[in-house]
């Protein structure tokens, strides 16, 4: 932390506005909450926030339950909706708690035609945890710089990317490197879930929304079946992130596989992907997850037809999966749409029970990522932001550090 920074901001009453638009944002809001805290203990937190930012003592003017919704056809019809939350939270920030500064955290589509609205109208912005414009609509890149003072990312590549287009710029790390360890003990995560030790285990995360599940649960479900044919020996566990998720898993599972030797888990993700031998997952951050876990893996999707004929023809980079984006080289096998078939995903996912070395190979770059990673991410997005509310550089070498 820069000493210098906390000891001439300690005593001020600064007003911190953070918009998130889904429970991942949540939970970085959260943890830069408790480090602004370091910096400004008598801080205000107000804006959009979800159930971890409340706990923190964040005042949030509308529930992020609002915010849900998946896909490019699908938010179509929440789009009036979206609009009229974007303005009140305009009206908020700019006629009625005048914050020192806002930041948008994830969900660029909404937060970044806020954020060039507020900072059109005189306050300080910064966007935390840069949209993929690497990767598709890389034009995007000229709003963003239109829209923030600072863009904090959790990914050198991203920093690198921003750099090159002369947008100011901090790389942070990930929250979730400095949260795991660096080894993983499977055995006591399976003694905490009462989980055979000598029994081979495929964990499955078909995703954290109702669409994901309906799309990929059974999917999952069948390459289950898939697999069970040809190894009875298996067992299989689905954590589910909240009580819908586990009510619906449950329905799915009556309907496609009641025979099967399939456990259904509230919450616990990470416990159950600690406990796995291989992880059956849906693209996104929990990938990121899992390479941390040091987890072999398999990672699939599917959307509406129409919504993936869209993103596929915007897409610039070959891979989509979070470890092999980071390692630079494909090495996990990613199944998307037509080819995220049950005979496929059970394929793979056989090859990684019965293949050490490849497992060996895997593991040892996922501890590479991870070392990558671990750089307090919390503190340092919090020093950057502190810096940019008293309008001064952000940290020293902190684009690539």
């Amino acid at each position: 932390m820069n000493r210098d920074v906390t000891a001439s901001t300690s005593e001020r009453r600064v007003t911190i506005g953070i918009v998130v638009g889904e429970d991942s944002g949540d939970i970085l809001g959260a943890g830069l909450i408790r480090a602004l805290r370091q910096h400004y203990p008598q801080a205000r937190f107000v804006g959009l926030g979800g159930p971890l930012m409340l706990a923190e003592g964040f005042h949030s003017i509308i529930p992020l339950e609002r915010m849900s919704v998946m896909g490019l056809v699908e938010i179509l019809a929440r789009l009036p909706e979206f609009f009229s939350i974007r303005r009140r939270l305009i009206e908020y920030f700019t006629h009625v708690c005048a914050p020192d500064v806002v930041v948008g955290i994830d969900a660029p589509d909404f937060n970044l035609g806020l954020e060039e609205k507020l900072r059109q109208a005189g306050v300080r912005t910064a966007h935390y945890v840069s949209p993929s414009v690497w990767a598709w609509r890389q034009k995007r890149v000229h709003k963003v710089a239109r829209a923030v003072d600072m863009m904090l990312t959790l990914f050198p590549f991203e920093a690198r990317f921003y750099e090159e287009h002369q947008v100011p710029v901090t790389y942070v790390g990930h929250p979730l490197a400095d949260q795991i360890p660096l080894s993983i003990d499977q055995a006591a995560a399976r003694a905490a879930l009462d989980i055979d030790g000598d029994a081979p285990v495929v964990a499955m995360l078909p995703g954290s929304r109702g669409g994901e599940v309906q799309q990929l649960g059974p999917l999952f479900l069948d390459a289950a079946r898939w697999l069970h044919e040809r190894r009875p020996d298996l067992r299989f566990v689905v954590p589910c992130i909240n009580g819908a998720r586990l009510a619906q898993m449950k329905l799915l599972l009556e309907a496609k596989g009641a025979d099967l030797p399939v456990s259904l888990v509230l919450g616990q993700s990470r416990e159950v992907m600690a406990a796995a031998d291989v992880v059956l997952l849906a693209s996104g951050t929990a990938t990121l997850e899992a390479t941390l876990l040091k987890r072999p893996m398999v990672v699939a999707y599917r959307m509406a037809p129409l919504t993936f004929s869209i993103v596929s023809r915007l897409v610039k980079i070959r891979n989509v999966a979070l470890p092999n984006l980071l390692a630079e080289e494909p090495l996990v096998p990613e199944l998307l749409q037509d080819e995220a078939t049950p005979e496929r995903l059970g394929a793979e996912i056989m090859e990684r029970l019965e293949n050490s070395s490849e497992i060996a190979h895997e593991q040892q770059a996922f501890l590479r990522i991870h070392e990558m990673l671990r750089c307090g991410a919390d503190g340092r997005a919090a020093e950057a932001i502190a810096a940019l509310i008293e309008q001064k550089a952000p940290l020293k070498g902190a684009a690539l550090a």
